[in-house]
């Protein structure tokens, strides 16, 4: 423990570290102070009363969950990042199947910086149509008959005041989260998602402890429950930092006489290559159809079939789960390219035992990767299902989606991360990190 604040005090002895941590709780703090900020034209009253009767375990109270309550309280910062992670992975989409995005992924940091423009281009659409379909949601919700929608401000004005709001504060989280990223500690978007969820854990607690003091659920029970929750932790956290090596023989090299043995090295290969990235493109696939029914709110047709989305489900949790099977795939192959690999072995004379460099060495570890891939790909999915099981059998959605699911994959992924980042300056100024004797390993 004393080790532990040790390395916590050597934080704040190092300016550049002690300057990008301040800097980045600084603008957390901004995106939090936004969340609270109500849209033009709602009455704060009647959406209290109002938020009172919706039901939490839906489609809309998981993304309010990723946006820090913003949805709930109707604010500038409803939307959060969600738009996006949905233009990013649309312009990822598109790289494997148009040359001229592959030829942008092949580029290097020229390349990415341009990708990365279209993203922010790609952004602008798709916040202003889910702007949209949340402005058409808010005009449908009333307590009593009285809209929460204020009578002086007209449908048509209501509209297009939401639209612009929403989109441009997407466009301003976009846009910290990016400075995070350059003048933070990094991880600037995962890290705005981080600290919405974290926000709202408070409020699942209390709501859980409501729950059980109400005499709904026995305090055995409720243990057992905490005891699971507890395990499941521990399984994501060990998978999230799994990895795999393959020993890789660097061939011997002969100068006249003298022979320079080989080396064993590794390459690193893990269960879960692609991180929680799987979890965040698929569930930003998910929110897709509720988007939509939303714009029909009084259509009996549409409501059934919204009923198919609802997160609690057997059709939302199956097609949530061969998602992320399909994304972790995806991201895998864009991550770690086995003939890239194979390339760079060949070029330093390294060579794998029994193998042929070049295209045979490639197709060993592509066949590999894709074999350690399925395991991974499976246990994300069944973490991301949990919380529909855990509601299903009564546990408050608010916990649930706490101890199981993508928030869970979120909060150990991101704070591994953020942690890998304070220890790599702290060792770069040869100050002892937070684990002495071993290093935290990265998940990328």
């Amino acid at each position: 423990m004393s080790g532990f604040i040790d390395s916590f005090r050597n934080i704040f002895k190092i300016e550049e570290l002690r300057t990008r941590i301040l800097f980045t709780l600084g603008l957390l703090i901004v995106v939090r102070i936004g969340a609270h900020i109500t849209l033009p034209g709602i009455n704060a009253g009647l959406l209290a009363q109002a938020n009172q009767n919706t039901a939490s375990n839906t489609l809309f109270g998981l993304y309010d969950m990723f946006v820090g309550g913003a949805f709930n309280n109707a604010a500038i910062f409803a939307l959060g990042i969600m738009p996006y992670i949905s233009a990013s992975i649309i312009i990822q989409l598109l790289g494997a199947v148009f040359p001229y995005f592959q030829k942008l992924q092949k580029e290097g940091d020229e390349g990415r910086k341009k990708i990365t423009q279209l993203t922010r281009i790609g952004t602008i659409p798709i916040a202003a149509l889910q702007a949209w379909g949340v402005s058409v949601q808010l005009a449908s919700r009333n307590v009593n008959g009285t809209s929460i929608i204020s009578p002086d401000m007209s449908p048509f004005l209501f509209t297009i005041s939401t639209v612009i709001f929403l989109t441009a504060g997407t466009i301003f989280m976009m846009w910290l989260g990016e400075q995070i990223t350059d003048r933070g500690i990094g991880n600037g978007i995962s890290l705005i998602i981080f600290i919405g969820i974290i926000a709202e854990f408070p409020f699942a607690v209390f709501d859980e402890y409501q729950f059980v003091a109400s005499g709904a659920r026995n305090i055995i029970i409720e243990l057992l429950y905490i005891a699971l929750f507890l395990v499941i932790i521990a399984g994501v956290i060990a998978v999230t930092v799994a990895t795999r090596k393959i020993p890789v023989q660097y061939a011997k090299r002969v100068v006249g006489r003298k022979v320079f043995g080989g080396v064993t090295q590794y390459i690193p290969m893990k269960v879960n290559q692609a991180g929680v990235m799987p979890i965040i493109f698929a569930q930003s696939i998910m929110f897709v159809p509720s988007t939509v029914l939303s714009f029909f709110p009084d259509s009996l047709f549409m409501q059934s079939i919204a009923k198919y989305f609802d997160q609690t489900s057997f059709v939302y949790s199956a097609f949530f789960a061969l998602l992320i099977i399909f994304f972790t795939y995806f991201y895998t192959a864009i991550a770690f390219n086995p003939k890239d690999v194979a390339d760079n072995m060949k070029k330093q004379g390294g060579f794998i035992p029994g193998v042929r460099p070049g295209k045979p060495t490639s197709d060993f570890i592509d066949n590999i990767l894709t074999k350690i891939t399925l395991p991974g790909s499976v246990f994300l999915a069944i973490i991301a299902i949990i919380p529909t099981i855990f509601m299903n059998f009564g546990v408050t959605s608010g916990l649930s989606q706490f101890f199981g699911g993508t928030s869970l994959l979120i909060i150990v992924g991101v704070a591994l991360d953020t942690l890998q980042q304070i220890e790599s300056h702290l060792l770069m100024r040869h100050y002892d990190g937070f684990m002495k004797g071993t290093r935290i390993k990265g998940r990328k």
